[in-house]
């Protein structure tokens, strides 16, 4: 079955997250591929089962994907046992790929026991991180290993439709987005929101409203425009109240912050805490919120670029830190703001994005925030401004976003 689904589906290589998981290939731990519904999940699982099949042409794929009629019985831990058992070869190296497995109930008790056994390499995708957190956490900690996957980002949004990097691009982008589907359907942005429309609702019902038994329906649509229309602003209690009063709802504040815990479950939301940089310690309240897809926030509340290019532009930069690798944080040093700070490896970097430098005052807020960090960090203003991309003032450097986005940081 298999071999028929990866000739009916020719993929585009997404080696920034096939390499990752390479190296764990052939290894006794669970592979978890994790994210967004509708990122290309699924591709990364064939992709992986293309290179197994290219270096051990006689592995025994073992493929289960629920939306598949041949699949539909597999609702439970002991079937899914059952299955995989029935469809293991002897005295050849087996490979299971289970794709969306938060469809099958108490499904840790299966790849537990499988994974016991040692009986299969175990690979498999899921749309929620309480996946991560309660089920597999219970059951196999210590022994599985976490991917996550997220829309395009622009470097593979050009790749997708062989795209010279300009302006003209990158506007079409911090429009439509990076939904991997849309190398189907094309890039008409009449036909691309009416397809994100479809993936926001199937979001919002299977993996948010089904998943969590969330009653309010109305009220969580209105929060997730709210959200979207308010990309980068700090989301506080004063804030939350303000926005209750004007809702002439009596949801509580914390009511609301429930809310928001399933919408970041299901990848469709990330929260960013704030970190004060002089006190090296993360505040407890007032976070950012920044969605997986840009597209998917342009089709809820629009996009107007007179108002929306400076939240349209940060989304897109919080994205890419976090598809290179980097745990993000909004940083906060006395009154002063800065945009991003992003570590990894040991490594911290300074993030200000603004549309355009314009005026003095504007340079000195953006430059002069990220100059009273005393330290010897990269840091960069991430802007528009065609001019003067590349400048660099006092140490910090002024990059295009067409050209940040393509930077291997």
């Amino acid at each position: 079955m298999i071999d028929e689904i990866l000739k009916a589906r020719p993929f585009i290589p997404r080696q920034v997250y096939t390499e990752r998981i390479k190296p764990f290939i052939d290894k006794e731990i669970i592979k978890v591929i994790s994210g967004q519904r509708r990122v290309g999940k699924s591709y990364i699982l064939f992709q992986l089962i293309a290179e197994i099949r290219q270096t051990n042409p006689s592995a025994n794929i073992i493929y289960i994907n629920k939306e598949l009629k041949p699949h539909e019985h597999i609702s439970d831990a002991d079937n899914l046992y059952s299955y995989v058992k029935m469809n293991l070869i002897a005295n050849t190296k087996n490979y299971l790929f289970i794709d969306e497995i938060q469809e099958i109930k108490y499904f840790e008790k299966a790849l537990r026991s499988l994974l016991v056994e040692n009986c299969c390499d175990i690979f498999c995708s899921g749309s929620n991180a309480n996946m991560l957190s309660g089920e597999l956490a219970t059951f196999l900690a210590g022994r599985y290993i976490e991917f996550t996957v997220h829309s395009l980002g622009y470097d593979e949004f050009l790749n997708f439709f062989q795209l010279q990097n300009t302006t003209e691009n990158l506007s079409k982008y911090l429009t439509v987005g990076g939904m991997p589907y849309m190398k189907v359907i094309g890039l008409d942005e009449f036909s691309v929101f009416e397809y994100l429309r479809n993936v926001y609702s199937t979001i919002l019902l299977k993996d948010v409203v089904a998943r969590e038994g969330i009653r309010n329906i109305q009220f969580l649509e209105n929060l997730i425009e709210y959200l979207a229309d308010n990309v980068g602003s700090l989301f506080s209690a004063s804030n939350i109240a303000k926005y209750l009063k004007s809702q002439r709802t009596t949801i509580t504040t914390q009511a609301v912050l429930n809310y928001l815990k399933p919408l970041s479950s299901a990848f469709f939301i990330y929260k960013v805490p704030r970190y004060d940089i002089s006190g090296l310690k993360i505040f407890e309240v007032g976070e950012k919120y920044y969605f997986e897809d840009i597209g998917l926030r342009n089709c809820i509340c629009g996009f107007d670029q007179r108002k929306d290019i400076n939240k349209v532009m940060e989304n897109a930069v919080y994205l890419h830190l976090l598809r290179s690798g980097y745990k993000v944080f909004v940083g906060q040093l006395g009154t002063s703001e800065i945009d991003f700070i992003a570590e990894k490896n040991g490594i911290t970097i300074y993030v200000q994005v603004a549309f355009m430098l314009i005026d003095e005052n504007t340079q000195k807020r953006e430059f002069g925030n990220l100059l009273k960090i005393a330290d010897n960090y990269r840091k960069y203003v991430v802007t528009m401004d065609e001019y003067n991309a590349g400048s660099n003032y006092q140490g910090i450097e002024q990059v295009h976003l067409k050209d940040f986005l393509l930077n291997d940081l």
